[in-house]
């Protein structure tokens, strides 16, 4: 037995390192972005952009590694957005709190976050997730990857009166986006391997044509991580003030994971009756990643939606995700070649992924309000408030309200009632920020 078959287990899973290695480079492109947009997003926080940069490769790749090698799943994990945003704008420009402070609290939530992970409350969490809204947070998460990605491309545009509208389809990214996507769901469809990487090579080099896309080379030194490195406060985090800033972190990232780590997998089709074998290695990783994160100097890492292209493009194993960390790491000298793959280019492949995801709403009982309503709720809330939490949180809510009100209360589990207080109480006294 090879050390790929011991350690990934590829035979049983039905695939080979041809396989999860394009997968893996497929992800990665999908989500490359990460290390040029965290460091814009932390710098205007005050953070010191270079070292971000090598901050956020050298986190990703962490993360994402201890989820390939020890929970074998083809997830990556990097610093999230939104929670960068929160990070910037909310805790250190709009509270006024320094970005070292802030650094501390992302540590401490990251210590939470390990905490009920080793003691399973995280894992009682999920299997205690009932089976619509479960199957509502794949569907969920593929819309929020289909408004990621028509923004991306230009397609949709935000507008004043109607918040959201169709963008300028003149434009080349919005052009190359749609040839793109055609490109790849017909490439499918003919079941050429490497369909979506494919497509997303091919958009980028007609970008250099047709979109103005410039080429900047391909290798470059990476800046000093000193200026970031251990510089978090934990005694400023521990203060009064902040400590409802640890627990917007702590929810937003425990159930922010939770709900891709069960998307991506059940897309996957790593689900077996519900659940995901080695589901505590899996919470474990990112919860891990989110402290070595802080020590770095990013904001919270987090599992990564985007994983869902590289299933799509065959990964089902720890693999893909190692890949993703080799190539996370090596972006620290290739900087200059992976930001030369525009976000129009990916686009197509993560539309192309949020079609299938949706397929998974048949499997809702539509005939039983109490069941359907909490699902399209779970399911619509995530794009419409731009977070996977967020719609987690209202599916456990109305699903528990709609079962109290119709007496059937009898039917919700118990972590189901404590976890739709807890969101109750988050709303209602600390706000949706």
């Amino acid at each position: 037995m090879s050390l790929m078959e011991r350690l990934f287990k590829l035979r049983e899973q039905n695939t080979d390192v041809r396989t999860e290695v394009l997968a893996g480079l497929t992800t990665f492109l999908t989500m490359a972005y990460i290390v040029f947009v965290n460091p814009s997003i932390l710098g205007d926080a005050g953070m010191p952009k270079d070292a971000v940069f090598v901050a956020t490769c050298i986190a990703a790749a962490i993360g994402t590694l201890v989820m390939g090698l020890y929970a074998n799943y083809p997830i990556a994990m990097a610093p999230g957005m939104g929670l960068n945003a929160y990070f910037a704008y909310g805790v250190v420009k709009g509270m006024g709190f320094s970005w070292e402070a802030a650094l501390g609290a992302v540590c401490i939530s990251g210590i939470l976050f390990v905490i009920v992970s080793l003691v399973r409350i995280r894992e009682m969490i999920i299997r205690g997730i009932p089976h619509s809204v479960r199957t509502a947070i794949t569907a969920g998460i593929g819309l929020f990857l289909a408004i990621i990605s028509l923004k991306n491309a230009g397609i949709i545009t935000s507008h004043p009166a109607t918040y959201i509208t169709l963008g300028d389809l003149h434009k080349a990214p919005a052009i190359l986006a749609i040839v793109g996507f055609f490109l790849i769901v017909s490439l499918d469809r003919l079941k050429v391997k490497g369909a979506i990487l494919i497509g997303i090579v091919a958009v980028t080099i007609l970008s250099f044509f047709f979109g103005g896309n410039q080429f900047g080379g391909v290798v470059s030194m990476p800046p000093s991580i000193a200026p970031t490195l251990f510089k978090l406060d934990i005694s400023a985090a521990l203060s009064v003030g902040i400590l409802n800033v640890v627990l917007v972190f702590f929810l937003v990232e425990l159930f922010d994971a939770t709900g891709t780590l069960m998307g991506v997998a059940n897309r996957a089709g790593l689900l077996k009756e519900g659940k995901m074998d080695r589901l505590n290695k899996a919470l474990l990783a990112d919860s891990s990643a989110i402290v070595a994160g802080s020590f770095l100097g990013t904001s919270s890492t987090t599992a990564y939606i985007e994983s869902a292209a590289g299933v799509q493009a065959g990964g089902r194993t720890g693999l893909t995700a190692v890949t993703v960390a080799v190539l996370f790491l090596a972006c620290l000298f290739i900087a200059p070649l992976a930001g030369a793959v525009p976000a129009y280019a990916t686009a197509p492949a993560l539309l192309f992924v949020s079609c299938l995801m949706l397929r998974e709403l048949v499997d809702i009982a539509w005939d039983d309000t109490t069941e359907s309503v909490p699902a399209v709720v779970t399911a619509l809330m995530m794009p419409f408030t731009y977070s996977i939490a967020n719609g987690v949180a209202f599916g456990f809510i109305s699903y528990a309200g709609l079962k109290l009100f119709t007496g059937r209360a009898k039917e919700v589990p118990a972590i189901v009632w404590i976890i739709a207080a807890i969101f109750v109480f988050r709303y209602v006294y600390l706000g949706a920020d």
